[in-house]
């Protein structure tokens, strides 16, 4: 009897240590997966950045070959808000009011934006 319980003793000893071993290099293999996951995204971010810086200095070559560049950057900020309002979908009367301005000023600043737009529409209709 008292070498049965020693024997079910060491078992269950050597059966904690190999738990212990396996549980550690379960771990290890976790670890190696999170650190590849990581790997992959920190370089789809840095190529996302890449992207964004070229697409940033492509629009700061179209702006300069349009000579818009001489905008300051107070206008430049509402020309944006106001083109982000058009192209989400609010009126003129939104985004005036949302800007503060009065509707003439938005459609005089938008214009550019909208004939383009409806020119591309009845290039696409008239195909």
């Amino acid at each position: 009897m008292e070498w049965a319980i020693a024997i079910l003793f060491g078992t269950a000893a050597v059966l904690l240590i190999v738990s212990f071993v396996k549980t550690k290099q379960s771990s290890q293999v976790e670890q190696r997966e999170i650190d590849t996951v990581y790997v992959s995204l920190m370089e789809e971010i840095n190529k996302l950045q890449e992207q964004l810086r070229n697409v940033e200095l492509d629009a700061e070559i179209t702006a300069q070959e349009a000579q818009i560049i001489g905008i300051h950057t107070k206008e430049r900020v509402l020309l944006r808000e106001l083109l982000d309002l058009y192209k989400r979908g609010y009126t003129m009367e939104g985004i005036a009011e949302k800007t503060q301005l009065n509707e003439k000023e938005v459609e005089y600043l938008l214009a550019p934006y909208m004939a383009a737009k409806s020119e591309r529409r009845k290039v696409a209709n008239d195909s």
